[in-house]
């Protein structure tokens, strides 16, 4: 199947908004902050990288939350693979992609390399990052996926605009492709997502979330 392209509208130039959705792509106060609150500090990262360690996520968007993390893994001292697996329904193309993270001059060392070489395919290795990315409704693609992830960044849409990528169905196959111990992450503090996650079998917790929103959710797999 074609994969499908979003209908995207730019506010001030570089924000990309979904017109599908009716949402930024990322926190119009600080995006790169609020990815290292969320999703780095929300599964414990980088103190909890090791040789082998696996992120996936659900929503790839402009590759942020993968830069964020790169960029980290290889702060950390790392230069084995960093394993970083996405699903996403609708991705950009690298123009769109390279348009949206001009407003990260911090992660141009790593946003650089990773446009050289990426043109839209599924795979990309650049030695010290493989990412996969896993195209089409992760409700369909993720039960068949066979690996399983050390941490999750949860990215969608926001549930009430989104609420197919945050369903209990897709919280229990996030839960089956997870390593045991493993923790996931989010922006929301949404009850049916916390309740779909507590369900799946994550200890979850509420805790401060980033800006404007008050409160995110983290948990950890029982």
């Amino acid at each position: 199947m074609q994969d499908q392209r979003p209908d995207l509208q730019w506010r001030d130039g570089y924000i990309p908004v979904s017109a599908r959705f009716g949402d930024p792509y990322f926190s119009l106060d600080d995006g790169l902050a609020e990815t290292r609150h969320v999703f780095l500090d929300g599964n414990g990262l980088p103190a909890r990288f090791a040789r082998g360690f696996h992120i996936a996520e659900l929503g790839f968007g402009t590759g942020l939350n993968m830069l964020a993390a790169w960029a980290a893994w290889e702060q950390s001292g790392f230069d084995e693979p960093l394993d970083f697996t996405s699903f996403e329904a609708f991705p950009m193309d690298p123009e769109q992609m390279a348009r949206a993270l001009q407003a990260f001059p911090g992660l141009a060392p790593w946003s650089n390399r990773f446009l050289s070489s990426w043109t839209g395919q599924r795979k990309c290795d650049l030695g010290s990052l493989r990412l996969e990315l896993v195209m089409g409704d992760a409700r369909e693609t993720l039960p068949d996926w066979v690996g399983r992830a050390d941490a999750w960044f949860l990215d969608g849409f926001a549930p009430a605009r989104n609420p197919e990528l945050w369903g209990a169905d897709l919280m229990r196959q996030v839960a089956l492709h997870t390593a045991p111990g493993g923790t996931v992450a989010t922006y929301t503090a949404a009850g049916e997502v916390r309740r779909g996650l507590t369900q799946a079998g994550f200890d979850v917790t509420r805790c401060t979330g980033y800006g404007r929103k008050r409160h995110m959710t983290r948990g950890v797999l029982a």
